[in-house]
């Protein structure tokens, strides 16, 4: 009896981080689907960025 209780506690277990994986695995999913919706605005803020350091360097100014 004890260790038929034993494998259900187990078996519970089991279930639970099925579950927190299966939740885990859906939110990398809708990370890179949304990254990928963005990518176009992504790139041109790190072009933006990347461009006013540029400028700052060499002298020149530029407005935000």
């Amino acid at each position: 009896m004890k260790n038929k209780l034993m494998g259900l506690i187990k078996e519970e277990q089991g279930q639970g981080m099925t579950e927190y994986g299966l939740v885990l695995g859906l939110i990398a999913v809708a990370a890179v689907g949304a990254l990928a919706m963005l990518r176009t605005e992504i790139v041109e803020m790190f072009t933006t960025a990347k461009d006013m350091v540029v400028n700052r360097e060499s002298g020149g100014t530029t407005t935000p």
